[in-house]
């Protein structure tokens, strides 16, 4: 069954309007009809199954049939904290982040970033592949991306959260297993994954972050690219703490 999401600005009572870009897609792409059964998000976690009533090429009305109690959301919140890499690197994190669960994508300024601020300004693209996979992999709730933001205000940002790990090539045999076995698993339901730009943290960035109550972990003996670690991180942190390992 195909997703929409829908602004809850569209959804008035049991009718929803379908505008923009997914119109095309649902009479010329997909091909759908009027009777077809689709499921509908409001963009804030709301799911409902609905009936396509009426299809023309500037909107698309669907009649909302019942709430759906289905979501697919990961019990632990991720924010990726991501230094800024080059190319269009950020295109493949923010969509295999976006599978993968991560609810926030905070680009992040460290020493050895080499990327244009310009690059970053533009975040449209971003937030369009982002919500691609969530459509893709059946997300309840969009991702959030914002400005790139400094080292500085990143230490401020992470105080908040209840795990901050920070993988770091250099760091001791201390891996996410033997950090999850030394934690109260109940208490943490915020986490942020902090990820170096190509070249990694400076020393005294990673001390930075210790200071603050960072985990430096490794992620085994191979070095990751930054666009790597990030998943695999997350891979790690789903699994040990939320529903990626099943039950």
């Amino acid at each position: 069954m195909h997703k929409f999401f829908v602004d809850s600005s569209n959804i008035i009572g049991n009718n929803v309007n379908i505008i923009g870009d997914d119109v095309k897609h649902i009479y010329k792409v997909l091909r759908l009809s009027v009777g077809d059964i689709v499921a509908i998000n409001d963009c804030n976690g709301n799911e409902f199954l609905g009936e396509l009533e009426e299809i023309n090429k500037k909107e698309v009305k669907v009649k909302i049939l019942e709430e759906l109690e289905t979501s697919n959301e990961p019990p632990i919140k991720i924010s990726l904290y991501q230094g800024m890499p080059k190319g269009s690197k950020m295109d493949l994190i923010v969509q295999k982040g976006t599978e993968l669960g991560i609810s926030k994508f905070q680009p992040i300024i460290t020493k050895r970033v080499d990327v244009a601020f310009e690059e970053y300004k533009k975040l449209d693209r971003l937030r369009r592949i982002i919500l691609e996979a969530c459509k893709q992999s059946k997300r309840s709730i969009i991702p959030t991306i914002n400005e790139p933001i400094n080292f500085e205000n990143t230490k401020e940002e992470l105080k908040q959260y209840d795990l901050i790990v920070v993988p770091y090539e250099r760091a001791d045999d201390y891996g996410i297993k033997s950090l999850c076995m030394n934690i109260k698993r109940e208490d943490i339901k915020n986490i942020a994954i902090v990820i170096g730009p190509e070249g990694g943290f400076e020393e005294d960035e990673i001390e930075e972050l210790k200071n603050i109550g960072a985990e430096i972990v490794t992620l085994g003996k191979r070095i990751l690219r930054t666009e790597t670690a990030g998943f695999v991180a997350t891979s790690l942190l789903c699994y040990e703490l939320g529903d990626m390992g099943g039950v």
